[in-house]
């Protein structure tokens, strides 16, 4: 058992073994060590996320080498059926790679019993692993397929995994399902869990069942006043409020505003909780007529606000204050003078249906609040306000397009497999951002590019915000609060937690230093 530094709220458990790393995750969750706040299990990690104030690495590492987990999983009892129709692009040519003939390897997959070992990659997305060891480790396709369809069953590795929806990926295709992985309508969205049985049926020749949608009978909602339309588009307009938490055991990950503090100054401007769900605006442009009088404040980068009265009168705005408006009034977000993203709350909130207990859009897992586009109108919520803080201070170091920004990171998890050049390119070089930058990551391109010494396959584990993912090209790319729960290429570092707003707000055609303030820490077996 390895511990590995992350950041300063989490840090990766590495194991021999699925089976350990599946015995020590059903201990942690049976447990429940105080100050563990999250846990994403994976191949052979676990990244254990914990409460800073409550608990410390170096206080939860003993406790954990203490379970004595073993190999032992008492498994859930729970089987699930998902019937398989054989004829996916890619069967003849994973029978030919297992030497086998396309009957003999669906027989062997569909008698097998399959385990969920682990959610990652997409919400509802599960690596089923077989006690049977059916095959020899299938690669993934060299270049990975543009679109996938939604139900599509694929083999990578010593893996089986359905896609829960259309999305890129290499794994080679063997078949399809009817039935859905992902449905936010079921009680449990994600229809396989980690520690299920999962078995398949073969379906190939049956008759292909023709599904008649059902009629859907419209239902009026009830909504409060509009406060405002929206007349001219943002380049993105998003509802974000603190992030979805808990939920990574279905493989959604935290989204949320980008940049939290921003968020929180604007909502105490008008009087709101400060963790009350506002617009994230992409370097402004949002446009708006107002419905009903309400009170906005717009925080984050700093742009003037725009007012047309109803009378004809029009006056500019500066951020980070509060403006009060009437029925027909006009306001527009201008081009932010420095950062990138705004954030606009509305006295009382916004009248918001949550998606797994939150109102943020993750881009990634496309789930929450629809984007707002031009059209669309704004609803009052119904939050009990308090008096407008009078006392907010605009962030004046926010960075502007050409500018070197410096952001401190914290070595690990996977610092050793880089060669040491590559360690010490990684802070004396700067990085540009590229325009290939969203809430997903940004993508940094160097002069120098960053080397494993290390070049085998490294099996999925779990990556968190402000990680470092380093691909084949060796040109860094930095998570961000949309980021896939696991990943695939090793972490050379994480930007730390102090500065994650500071990124949110970095434009395309800035240049980032990584200046380490902490070492990879690596305290292996029986230390």
């Amino acid at each position: 058992m390895r511990f590995l530094s992350v950041n300063a709220d989490c840090f990766l458990i590495e194991l021999a073994s699925l089976d350990e790393t599946l015995a020590l995750y059903s201990k942690l969750q049976d447990t429940q060590i105080k100050g563990i706040k999250d846990l994403i299990p994976a191949a052979k990690t676990i990244l254990v996320f914990f409460n800073e104030i409550e608990t410390s690495f170096y206080h939860l590492m003993p406790l954990i080498r203490s379970l004595e987990a073993g190999t032992s999983l008492v498994r859930s009892v729970q089987e699930v059926i998902i019937p398989i129709r054989y004829d996916g692009e890619d069967l003849e040519q994973v029978a030919e790679l297992q030497g086998l003939s396309v009957a003999d390897l669906i027989l062997k997959h569909s008698q097998s019993t399959w385990n969920v070992a682990f959610i990652g990659f997409a919400p509802g997305f599960a690596y089923m692993s077989s006690p049977d060891q059916p095959f020899t480790d299938i690669p993934r396709l060299k270049v990975p397929r543009k679109k996938i369809p939604a139900g599509s069953l694929g083999l990578a590795g010593q893996y089986s995994g359905i896609y829960p929806k259309d999305s890129p990926g290499g794994w080679q295709l063997i078949g399809t399902t009817s039935k859905k992985m992902w449905d936010l309508e079921r009680e449990n969205p994600a229809l396989l869990l980690p520690g299920m049985n999962v078995h398949f049926e073969d379906v190939t020749r049956h008759p292909v069942s023709v599904n008649v949608p059902k009629q859907i009978v419209a239902v009026e909602e009830k909504r409060s006043s509009p406060v405002f339309k929206i007349t001219a588009p943002g380049l993105q307009m998003l509802i974000q409020d603190e992030g979805r938490f808990n939920q990574t055991n279905i493989g959604v990950g935290t989204a949320g505003a980008m940049d939290k503090s921003s968020m929180h100054i604007a909502n105490r401007i008008v009087g709101n909780p400060a963790d009350t769900a506002a617009i994230e605006v992409l370097n402004g442009g949002l446009k708006a007529q107002i419905q009903s009088p309400a009170v906005i404040a717009v925080a984050g980068a700093l742009s003037k606000i725009h007012v047309k009265f109803v009378d004809g009168q029009q006056a500019d705005y500066e951020s980070y204050q509060a403006i009060a408006l009437d029925e027909g009034d006009e306001f527009q977000v201008l081009t932010p003078t420095a950062g990138l993203r705004n954030y606009l709350a509305v006295r009382g909130g916004l009248d918001v249906k949550p998606v797994l207990k939150s109102c943020s859009f993750d881009t990634l897992a496309l789930l929450g609040p629809k984007p707002l586009s031009i059209g669309d109108v704004v609803y009052h919520g119904q939050l009990n306000v308090s008096d407008i803080s009078l006392h907010e201070v605009a962030k004046t170091d926010l960075p502007k397009v050409g500018d070197t920004v410096e952001l401190d990171i914290v070595m690990g998890p996977r610092t050793d497999w880089f060669d040491q050049q590559s360690i010490e390119v990684l802070c004396q070089q700067s990085w540009l951002v590229t325009n290939e930058s969203n809430r997903v990551g940004l993508r940094l391109a160097g002069e120098t590019s960053l080397v494993r010494k290390m070049t085998q396959e490294l099996e999925s584990e779990g990556t968190c915000i402000g990680a470092l993912q380093v691909p084949p090209s060796g040109q860094p790319v930095l998570f961000m609060n949309d980021h896939p729960l696991t990943g695939g290429y090793p972490v050379i570092a994480s930007v730390a937690k102090h500065h994650w707003d500071v990124v949110a707000q970095i434009p395309a055609g800035c240049h980032i230093r990584f200046k380490k303030i902490k070492e990879f820490e690596d305290i292996g077996q029986g230390l």
